[in-house]
């Protein structure tokens, strides 16, 4: 191993190029196993039991708050909140949107459809379902830890649940570590990478320049901090899910006659294996089932322990008021911006092209939307939503490192992050991403047992929130 790692004295620089292969193709190896793991059948279970879990014990608060999810969110956009905190609610959902409604959106829903047939929409449906609970319990019990930094930035997560709740600070350490390392290649890299190559395909833009404005721009928002995060979310991640949801709504529109039979497909697939159509190769109820779960969790990020990280930035007066925002996060990214593309792939027949991920939504676009609107809305929404993960995952990945060595490291991750917008989008840094989605789905495992760990808290502050003569009746009184 010594010789294949360093190469003998005599080794001649082919030599040498042939053993870093390998060495690389151990790692990719290895790396492909973990990943199987860390996403395969138990993560999944792990993931969906915990949202039936917490489904069970709040009595299905996502269903029975909904309506008040949507009074906090669209009633008070623009109105003063009180209590603790370092940005306005909205922005703060506004943040974690822009990281959860992403590329994922576009290419993660038509390759759940590709591998699991139309029944996949219909879990991944249920899977928004059940995460709309896991996000709201995370948020709440985030919110309850945090705490201040040196500066007087708010900051709470996972990692502060497992100090402060749990007494498992080496637990937090690993998840905060887990996130600032998965964030350089998820967050940052592959969605650099995703920008460049729109822009070179649509445009002819070359990598470097669109790396250099791209790398620019972010660190005009980044190097701002929350707040300058925050501020610019607020209008872009409306204004890009606008667009997309205008022009998905258009193509449902036209190819209505066609809803009855989707809708048909979607509830009988979900149950019934799926029979080869046109380019499609068929699928099992398990494949369905699996592809679903999968595209819908990777997704919404419920119960990876992201979103709070950014929802503890929020002013306000008491935890549960700000976790059901998250209630709203999750319907507008998965029963909303997911399910639509979904129907409309399935609406354009796309689905039986042959073609997978992005090359299928682009295709059902393109079908879709008259001359060339339906190539340039798609390029137009993986730039916004790649840009709009860079910069909400920035604050991920720099909460983390705040936990780990302080304030001072802020704005030092703050001018790295910057510096590897450039690195991903002139790269081709597949071991890298590969990499980082194996650890970003080891996220889960700390976040779902502080989550877990403190359900009895959960409980005391939903009851304590809404039970009569509570903090949101008193609210409504003044």
């Amino acid at each position: 191993m010594r010789n294949l790692l360093l190469g003998s004295r005599h080794a001649t620089p082919g030599n040498g190029i042939v053993q870093v292969s390998a060495v690389i193709e151990i790692i990719e190896a290895v790396n492909s196993r973990i990943n199987a793991l860390v996403w395969g059948a138990p993560m999944l279970v792990m993931l969906v039991g915990t949202g039936l879990l917490l489904t069970i014990v709040t009595r299905g608060i996502q269903f029975r708050k909904l309506p008040f999810a949507f009074r906090e969110v669209l009633g008070k956009l623009f109105r003063p909140t009180e209590g603790e905190g370092t940005v306005r609610p909205f922005q703060a959902l506004a943040t974690a949107l822009a990281s959860t409604v992403g590329v994922g959106n576009i290419a993660g829903v038509s390759t759940a459809v590709f591998a699991g047939g139309p029944g996949a929409i219909f879990w991944l449906i249920v899977s928004g379902l059940l995460g709309m609970a896991t996000k709201f319990a995370e948020i709440a019990i985030a919110l309850h830890y945090r705490e201040p930094d040196a500066t007087g930035t708010m900051r709470g997560g996972a990692m502060y649940v497992l100090k402060k709740g749990l007494g498992l600070g080496w637990l937090g350490a690993i998840f905060a570590l887990l996130t600032g390392v998965a964030g350089f290649g998820l967050g940052n890299m592959v969605q650099a990478n995703s920008v460049a190559d729109a822009l070179r395909a649509s445009f002819g833009v070359p990598p470097w320049i669109s790396g250099l404005c791209l790398a620019g721009l972010t660190a005009l928002v980044v190097l701002g901090g929350i707040r300058r995060i925050a501020e610019v979310t607020q209008f872009l991640v409306p204004f890009m899910c606008l667009i997309y949801l205008g022009a998905a709504l258009f193509i449902l529109i036209r190819f209505a006659g066609h809803l009855p039979e989707v809708f048909g497909m979607i509830l009988a697939d979900a149950f019934t294996p799926q029979a080869a159509i046109g380019g499609f190769a068929g699928s099992t109820v398990k494949a369905a089932i699996i592809n679903g779960f999968k595209r819908g969790l990777f997704s919404n990020e419920a119960g990876l322990g992201s979103a709070p990280m950014v929802h503890a930035t929020a002013v306000t007066d008491h935890p549960v008021r700000q976790a059901a925002y998250g209630i709203f996060e999750v319907f507008v990214d998965s029963l909303v911006v997911c399910a639509l593309t979904g129907f409309t792939v399935l609406a354009t027949g796309a689905w039986t092209s042959g073609e997978n991920g992005a090359a299928m939504s682009a295709r059902a676009f393109a079908i879709g939307l008259p001359g060339e609107w339906g190539h340039l809305t798609v390029t137009v929404c993986v730039i916004a939503f790649a840009f709009s993960t860079l910069i909400g995952w920035a604050y991920y990945g720099e909460t983390a490192v705040v936990y780990l060595m302080g304030a001072r490291a802020a704005f030092p991750y703050r001018l790295l992050w910057t510096a590897s917008v450039y690195v991903g989008a002139i790269g081709s840094l597949h071991l890298v991403w590969d990499i980082a989605d194996t650890l970003n789905g080891l996220m889960a495992i700390p976040n779902l047992i502080g989550v877990l760990g403190s359900i009895g808290l959960l409980l005391r502050l939903i009851h304590e929130f809404f039970k009569p003569g509570g903090v949101e009746e008193r609210a409504r009184a003044k």
